[in-house]
């Protein structure tokens, strides 16, 4: 006659450790909300090219979303920055300059 079977509980340490990677692991992935980039710009081939705008962004007058937009870039047209920011969680932003009809007008563009 066999043996019975014995039960082995896992440490709870294992569990502990397995339950928090599956709750923090996702955070990394694109779905998780992790997924930070610059605005998109193409690249310079020579310092002498400016940058463009592939997307048209909403030029804001302060680096916050909540701050009010300006205008809004359109596609293509040169961007000039001027400097770059980080707010204190992270966000990045990017001051830059951009050509319009009444002259050059300053602005922020979130990153």
């Amino acid at each position: 006659m066999p043996a019975p079977a014995t039960r082995v509980t896992p440490a709870p340490w294992r569990v502990a450790a397995l339950l928090g990677f599956a709750l923090v692991a996702p955070a990394g992935l694109p779905a998780g909300g992790a997924d930070w980039r610059l605005p998109e710009l193409r690249r310079r081939q020579s310092s002498r090219e400016p940058l463009l705008s592939v997307v048209p962004q909403a030029l804001r007058c302060a680096p916050r979303h909540q701050a009010p937009a300006i205008s809004t870039t359109a596609t293509g047209v040169p961007l000039r920055v001027l400097r770059r920011w980080q707010q204190p969680g992270g966000e990045r932003w990017l001051q830059v300059e951009l050509p319009t009809a009444s002259g050059l007008r300053r602005g922020w563009l979130a990153g």
